[in-house]
Formats: structure tokens, C-alpha cells, sequence
């Protein structure tokens, strides 16, 4: 994989960890304030959903990292501070 795939690939994974970062903070909000509880316990599901899909986009991109050499972990290191992982 050219160096330049390898960093486009990351750099893809960085932003849908940044969306899905924002997503669940919006359904984070949004549990149980609802009168319903089906309507809680599908804000409960959507906010669990989110929280395993950046579990496995995190993962994906610690195993790109893992691959690479230390000028790219120190990279992807700020960048997940950056977004507050």
C-alpha cells in the first residue's frame, strides 16, 4: 500500500471517528428525556450503536497505526486528542 493511500485511509477513519463522536454526543443528550419509554429505549440503542461503531473504526485505525512507523502514530496520536479519544 503507497504511503499515500495508507495516509488518506487514516485520515478517512479520523473523520467518520469525528462524526460518530458527535453523533453520540447528541444522543447522549437526549437519553431519558423523553415521556415515552420506547422512545428512550430506542435514543438508548442508537447511542449504543454509536459507541460500538467507533470501538471498531478505532480499532481499524490502531491497526493501520500499527503497521506504520512512529512519525505516523505520533500523527495519529494528536489526532485523537484532538477529537477526545
Amino acid at each position: 500500500m503507497s504511503n499515500e493511500y495508507a495516509h488518506g485511509r487514516r485520515d478517512g477513519l479520523r473523520l467518520a471517528l469525528a462524526i460518530l463522536a458527535a453523533e453520540e454526543a447528541k444522543w447522549a443528550a437526549l437519553l431519558g428525556e423523553s415521556a415515552s419509554w420506547r422512545t428512550n429505549a430506542t435514543r438508548e440503542v442508537r447511542h449504543k450503536t454509536l459507541q460500538v461503531a467507533q470501538t471498531r473504526v478505532q480499532t481499524v485505525l490502531n491497526r493501520l497505526s500499527s503497521k506504520d512507523d512512529t512519525g505516523s502514530n505520533a500523527e495519529l496520536s494528536a489526532a485523537l486528542a484532538k477529537i477526545g479519544l
